[in-house]
């Protein structure tokens, strides 16, 4: 048990935010497999101040478990004139979470996401500006810094928690590195130790070991997970199992990887509808069997040939039975196809 602020938060795994996937269908999904907290996809904090109706759906979502909504812009005032509209809005949002770590450009051009922590003092003024704005906890979300001679996540960090910030979640890549390369947990060893307040750590976790090596090497609270449990939401249930109890669990079957993508099928038509529904599975359901043997030709055509759910579920059953019974291999980046989809994950 760890604490968000007055949040007592039970388990140690983290569903991390990520643009054009962490919908609320998407979290309600993943929640039964060991998510303790949620937080939504990235939200402008200006868009929301203005209230375009996109945005605004972002901010509109049930009570389901400690979910935070993030929030992204480069103004103090209006990020907590945006976090006042959308916690009166929305009495289910249990925190707000600043983005401080996004790499991509386009946010970056504007002076949000990672182009932030240029500033660190600029940092801490937008958390204290949002705690005293609203009466939830207030998270932030950073990385190690610009790029690898400009390395500053400490001294964010510092002026974060001197605002008053709730727990940070740090990505252990630069801005300059986005997502490549390796994550650099080294960087951050033992950083938990040095914090009074919780760690979150993120960046590469694609299997148990994965996120046993990152909560060892930093000690930290909760290890957040993202890109990696992407069409293998099974990963969670072995992470906060193991953390639990340091017991290891069996990967799935595919026919139980199968399943799963049906149920989430259903999930994303109840929430936005059939076509944007097959749309969407066209990018995740490939994803499902991902961890199969020789099943690359299968991937490409659940990525092409979907044009409805029915045609989905036929694929996926003429999958199940040539190779249901088999367990699914070890995920990792090797096999992860982020890049096939037209979303920015932070």
């Amino acid at each position: 048990m760890w604490k968000i602020g007055n949040l007592d938060i039970d388990g140690r795994v983290v569903l991390g935010p990520m643009s054009g996937v962490t919908s609320s269908g998407y979290r309600e999904f993943m929640k039964p497999f060991g998510v303790a907290v949620s937080v939504t996809e990235m939200t402008s904090g200006m868009g929301i101040v203005k209230g375009p109706r996109k945005t605004m759906s972002y901010v509109d979502f049930s009570p389901n478990y400690p979910t935070g909504l993030q929030l992204f812009g480069n103004d103090a005032d209006i990020i907590a004139k945006a976090a006042t509209i959308a916690v009166r809005e929305n009495p289910n949002i249990d925190f707000i979470d600043i983005n401080m770590g996004c790499p991509v450009p386009k946010i970056v051009r504007n002076g949000s996401g990672s182009a932030l922590m240029k500033d660190p003092r600029k940092c801490g003024d937008i958390i204290r500006n949002v705690k005293g704005a609203v009466d939830v906890p207030v998270t932030a979300k950073i990385r190690l810094g610009q790029s690898a001679s400009v390395i500053n996540f400490r001294q964010v960090i510092d002026e974060l928690t001197d605002a008053g910030v709730d727990a940070v979640a740090l990505h252990v890549r630069t801005r300059e590195e986005r997502y490549a390369g390796d994550a650099h947990y080294d960087l951050a060893a033992d950083l938990q130790s040095k914090m009074s307040v919780p760690l979150v750590i993120s960046g590469d976790i694609y299997s148990l070991d994965d996120a046993v090596s990152a909560v060892d090497t930093t000690g930290a609270a909760a290890v957040m997970v993202a890109r990696g449990g992407i069409g293998n939401p099974y990963l969670v249930t072995q992470i906060d199992h193991y953390l639990r109890t340091e017991q290891r669990l069996l990967n799935p079957t595919v026919s139980e990887q199968i399943d799963w993508c049906i149920s989430l099928a259903h999930r994303l038509v109840d929430e936005d509808g059939t076509e944007t529904a097959v749309r969407r599975m066209r990018s995740l359901a490939p994803k499902f069997i991902a961890g199969c043997y020789r099943c690359r030709g299968y991937r490409n055509r659940l990525a092409t040939e979907i044009v409805s759910m029915d045609s989905m579920v036929l694929l996926l059953e003429e999958i199940r039975s040539k190779m249901g019974d088999d367990r699914v291999h070890a995920y990792g980046r090797s096999i992860d196809m982020s890049q096939d989809q037209d979303v920015s994950f932070e």
